[in-house]
């Protein structure tokens, strides 16, 4: 939420931004009241609007979260587009113009940005599309922590589950990767990546239990994080080129990555690499 809204504030069209995700992750325009709290401000002179609860259906942000659309008005305080529970708040921090727009994730409303100006001034495409670029990079943010969640759920299934519930942690933990890779917030890419290794620490030891025989016992070797993209998507049974699109890279970095991560792992074959890797703890 905070990247968002530097985002927009840095592109110099919205000095002011705020907003708030819905609790309980949203449900589908038109299912409810609903409710969210305004928890992030930037660029703000007073603490009027922390805190606030928006209600569907209320204000701008909350004709936003009702209706799943952008919404925006050239002076909030006699606009007679919304209805005014805020304009206390509002004119307490002396904003004038103002646009919200929804952040939307599977069809659900999980938030609202705003953007605003101190001025009654028109507020054009250009800022809209500011807005719409920021909530669309924190929908990507919140897609991949909604990923993050349902792993972890799964890294703290007891050993014995299901060997099938284990292929999709397998498949999830290569897929967060690529999306991991992919999360421009150096904070979240750090934490996503700290989930996927306790994947990989929790399905080490069901890995344990192959018996494809390898070479000797060797000390953990140190993978790059390319190369373990690599290989976590090979272990998902992808070609190369398959892993080469969904990673956004060339087959044949691919095929490098995979030869140097065989190399490290002491394998001859894709599936001793792979075992290799489970038997290390480096994936599930």
């Amino acid at each position: 939420m905070r990247a968002a809204l530097l985002r927009m504030r840095r592109s110099g069209l919205l000095p002011v931004a705020f907003g708030g995700l819905v609790t309980g992750g949203g449900l589908p325009p038109g299912y409810g009241a609903r409710q969210f709290r305004i928890s992030e401000l930037s660029g703000t002179g007073t603490e009027s609007l922390r805190g606030l609860t928006i209600t569907s259906g209320n204000g701008l942000g909350g004709k936003t979260l009702a209706l799943g659309r952008p919404y925006a008005v050239t002076d909030y305080r006699s606009s007679r587009a919304i209805s005014h529970e805020y304009d206390a708040a509002v004119a307490s921090e002396g904003l004038r113009s103002v646009l919200a727009v929804p952040v939307v994730v599977q069809r659900r409303v999980r938030g609202v940005l705003y953007g605003a100006l101190r001025q009654p001034f028109v507020l054009g495409e250009r800022p809209l599309n500011v807005a719409l670029d920021a909530a669309r990079e924190l929908e990507q943010a919140l897609v991949v922590r909604d990923e993050a969640q349902r792993l972890l759920s799964f890294a703290q299934a007891p050993p014995t589950a299901d060997p099938r519930a284990w292929e999709e942690v397998r498949e999830a933990h290569t897929e967060l990767r690529a999306l991991a890779a992919r999360v421009p917030d150096a904070h979240l890419r750090h934490e996503l990546l700290s989930a996927c290794a306790k994947l990989a620490a929790a399905g080490a030891a069901p890995a344990a239990s192959a018996t494809l025989p390898l070479p000797g016992p060797r000390p953990a070797p140190q993978l790059t994080p390319r190369e373990l993209d690599v290989l976590s998507a090979v272990a998902s049974g992808a070609t190369n080129a398959a892993a080469a699109a969904r990673l956004r890279l060339r087959p044949e970095t691919v095929k490098s990555y995979l030869r140097a991560a065989m190399r490290k792992l002491g394998a001859h074959t894709r599936l001793e690499a792979v075992v290799a890797a489970r038997r290390a703890g480096l994936l599930p």
